[in-house]
């Protein structure tokens, strides 16, 4: 399928009566959210890399079709910014070959206090395995030129579409992916907030935009707080008809 739409995350106590039925025991969620969407942005790994058998027993339980994205560790990312990633290389495509079948892109999230570096950015695009898909998330400003855009293109690399507050919304594909990331329609906070009718047929329309250049893509809603995306990627997939 060339459109995708889910979550960033799906184990949310606070989804309880939106997409979980009240009481559902968390080790049951993941089968309830496959039973409605196709696609899920693992943000966990961020913040602490998943076991090897993790990603095996993900592969049993997911279903044929469904597309995990894995958020690079905050190792990588942010306490390293991108310097020596042969190690981090070498512990993510082993989790990731495990998760074959089902697997996503790896999402490298640079810190928006990471200013411009091609040849860091460059030298971590290539230690890692070609196999692997990669989409790029840049949220200082300074990443946003021509040449860098040639770079995530020479890589192969998908450019992340960003809507947040204070964050730079650049409808750009670098890749035969595009990949979308909603942190929340506010102008002051991240993650907050549903979106608007308006929005949602605005991107609605960039997705048909996307697809008929050609493009696959995958999108996700970071706005979880009180269940707004869910309700929100609802709404944009009724519009697509996904």
């Amino acid at each position: 399928m060339s459109v995708l739409l889910g979550t960033s995350g799906w184990s949310y106590a606070h989804w309880d009566g939106v997409l979980y039925p009240p009481g559902m025991r968390p080790a049951d969620r993941l089968a309830c959210y496959v039973a409605e969407l196709a696609t899920v942005e693992l943000n966990a790994s961020h913040y602490r890399w998943p076991r090897d058998a993790s990603f095996a027993s993900w592969r049993r339980r997911l279903p044929e079709g469904f597309v995990m994205t894995l958020k690079a560790p905050r190792g990588l990312t942010h306490a390293k910014r991108l310097y020596a990633p042969e190690r981090w290389s070498e512990i993510i495509a082993r989790g990731l070959h495990e998760l074959r079948g089902r697997r996503g892109p790896l999402l490298l999230q640079l810190p928006p206090t990471m200013a411009r570096d091609d040849a860091r950015l460059a030298y971590a695009l290539d230690a890692l395995p070609p196999w692997i898909e990669v989409a790029v998330e840049l949220r200082h400003e300074s990443w946003h030129r021509e040449e860098v855009f040639a770079l995530l293109e020479r890589h192969g690399a998908a450019y992340v579409v960003m809507s947040g507050a204070h964050l730079p919304c650049v409808l750009r594909a670098t890749s035969p992916l595009v990949y979308v990331r909603w942190h929340g329609p506010s102008h002051d906070h991240l993650y907050a907030g549903s979106y608007g009718d308006a929005d949602l047929d605005w991107w609605a329309d960039r997705i048909r935009e996307w697809q008929g250049a050609g493009h696959r893509v995958l999108g996700y809603f970071n706005n979880d707080g009180h269940g707004h995306a869910v309700h929100d990627v609802r709404r944009l997939r009724a519009r697509l008809g996904v």
